[in-house]
């Protein structure tokens, strides 16, 4: 009789412990099926929130004259910008461009500014549109205007009244750009200098000054004629500097 009871006893305790066994595999079984895929021990798969990416710098399509093109809005700044920028001085300010974009350096920054007016540029934007106001050619790009001058460009205020984006009809003989050879070895300062100096000199002499906008009421031959006296009296400083103009 206590064979049998003990019988009993051990067999219930076997069972026990074969229950509470299944149990756990089962629960292990649950817990890898939630778990991810690639094996048992390995966590849940997390789901992590993305930060949204940083915004990009505050630019703008400019469509004026459908010129269309996209540029950083002023006062935007930068910690580099592009090797191959241009260094235009104007006084004792320095300049810098790139693609129709002016910076002028503030500490470690680069800031996009507006070019002062008078400053002579020895090129034009890689990209430019050209518009005609009183015959005269203007050339535009980033709300910036520009006006042919020997030896380069100078920016210059906008023309006030109406613009045409088509040429006049006689518009090849109207530019009559000037090429200056510094004949002298002249340094790209110097130059600028002389340039800056000499129209100066021919703006007093001749009444006429490319870098301001065109009096209302001036026809497109007076406007024509001025600006040929304008051009003989830079060639003549130029020259006395020791510059080859043609």
């Amino acid at each position: 009789m206590s064979c049998n009871f003990n019988l009993k006893k051990n067999l219930a305790i076997v069972l026990s412990i074969i229950m509470l066994l299944a149990i756990s595999i089962s629960g292990f079984a649950e817990t890898w099926q939630r778990g991810d895929s690639k094996g048992p021990g390995r966590a849940p798969a997390q789901t992590f929130k993305k930060s949204p990416p940083p915004s990009g710098q505050r630019s703008f399509v400019d469509s004026r004259y459908r010129h269309n093109r996209s540029y950083p809005v002023r006062g935007e700044s930068f910690r580099n910008i592009p090797r191959d920028h241009r260094i235009v001085r104007h006084g004792h300010s320095r300049y810098y461009h790139h693609h129709g974009v002016w910076y002028h350096h503030y500490g470690r920054r680069y800031v996009v500014v507006a070019p002062p007016i008078g400053l002579f540029v020895p090129f034009l934007p890689l990209f430019y549109t050209t518009i005609w106001f009183h015959g005269m050619p203007y050339y535009y790009a980033n709300d910036i205007y520009y006006r042919s001058t020997p030896g380069g460009y100078v920016v210059v205020d906008p023309p006030q009244g109406d613009v045409s984006e088509a040429p006049p009809a006689s518009s090849e003989s109207m530019e009559n750009r000037l090429f200056v050879y510094p004949r002298k070895g002249q340094s790209q300062a110097q130059q600028d200098n002389d340039r800056y100096e000499c129209h100066r000199w021919a703006a007093d002499q001749t009444n006429y000054d490319p870098t301001a906008t065109v009096p209302l009421g001036t026809s497109a031959n007076q406007a024509m004629r001025a600006r040929a006296d304008y051009q003989r009296a830079m060639a003549a400083c130029l020259d006395g500097r020791g510059y080859t103009v043609k």
